[in-house]
């Protein structure tokens, strides 16, 4: 008796654990690489909008490469939503760019716009590059295929009159590319994302490198040609012995698929909005403070998710 009892009361727990289980939503947010800030951003905002914020939502942050990959995993339905570049989710919700003679990505949303990335074209000093035009017959890495850096680098060659043909090409992430430009065996990297980057602050520190700037009307074209990019400053002694860098910048979106329900995106949303998500950000990160609901649909270059616009719209942000 006393061993149907505990295996009665064992089965009656397990099956309310399963009911527990069941009503769980598990919604997984794609970032990037863990040194870099997708990542970090992505787990405030996971901490911030699961449960008790939005019921039941168990949201997790997960690691991967990047724009391009979370554009393709939501697509997939490896990911419920991902964090991309602006113009990474505008080539794949269009079939241009990147994506290029690709299936476009019809179903991609937005749920809101983050933080501007910042474009860094970082020189070695000993080089002697001080425009872009003096990168011509140098050594240069231009990011990995498939990175949204590398597409920005391009575009930023092709305006200033620098051909790849012009420069000896490499194709490395920051890290390996800063490695390299140590041992003299590289003079200039791109690099596109949130400041300050992990990997140009620890060569700052060496007293080795420059970052140009991207001005003038080449850059004033871009920015007229391309609406999710726009002008920008890194500002002095973000990395050491660096002054203020004029620059341009681009869009960290958090992106979605309209196949996810409206009612949770639509809490999510709000979530991502309340007054704890604002104190979680601006103490839990450095681009945390640039996140504002007031530039949540700046930039946009993808349809908003129908959850998110509902929350706009009962905001004031849209009519």
């Amino acid at each position: 008796m006393k061993r149907t009892l505990i295996a009665a009361l064992l089965g009656t727990t397990a099956l309310a654990f399963s009911a527990a289980s069941s009503a769980q939503t598990f919604f997984r947010i794609n970032t990037g690489g863990t040194a870099g800030t997708y990542y970090p951003i992505g787990g405030l905002i996971a901490n911030a909008i699961s449960q008790p914020a939005v019921p039941n939502l168990v949201a997790t942050a997960v690691a991967s490469n990047g724009s391009v990959a979370n554009v393709n995993a939501i697509q997939g339905g490896g990911a419920e939503s991902g964090f991309s570049q602006a113009d990474v989710a505008f080539w794949a919700f269009t079939g241009t760019g990147t994506f290029e003679g690709k299936p476009k990505v019809a179903d991609l949303r937005l749920i809101a716009n983050l933080y501007p990335e910042s474009f860094h074209l970082v020189v070695r000093k000993a080089a002697n590059i001080k425009t872009i035009a003096d990168l011509k017959g140098k050594r240069v890495s231009l990011d990995e295929p498939g990175s949204g850096t590398l597409v920005n680098a391009r575009t930023i060659l092709a305006a200033y009159g620098v051909s790849e043909k012009d420069i000896k090409v490499e194709n490395l992430k920051p890290n390996a590319a800063g490695e390299k430009l140590k041992d003299n065996s590289l003079d200039a990297f791109f690099f596109v994302g949130g400041y300050p980057a992990g990997a140009i602050a620890e060569l700052a520190a060496t007293g080795g490198i420059d970052i140009l700037s991207i001005t003038g009307p080449e850059a004033d074209k871009l920015t007229k040609q391309f609406g999710f990019y726009s002008n920008d400053t890194i500002p002095a002694d973000i990395y050491k012995g660096v002054g203020a860098v004029k620059t341009l910048a681009v869009g960290a979106q958090w992106v979605t698929s309209a196949k996810q329900d409206a009612t949770l995106v639509y809490n999510i949303t709000k979530a991502m909005w309340n007054d704890n998500t604002r104190k979680l950000l601006d103490s839990g990160h450095a681009k945390g403070k640039s996140i504002v609901r007031q530039n949540a649909i700046a930039g946009a270059g993808i349809p908003l998710h129908p959850g998110a616009e509902r929350f706009y719209k009962e905001v004031g942000m849209i009519k």
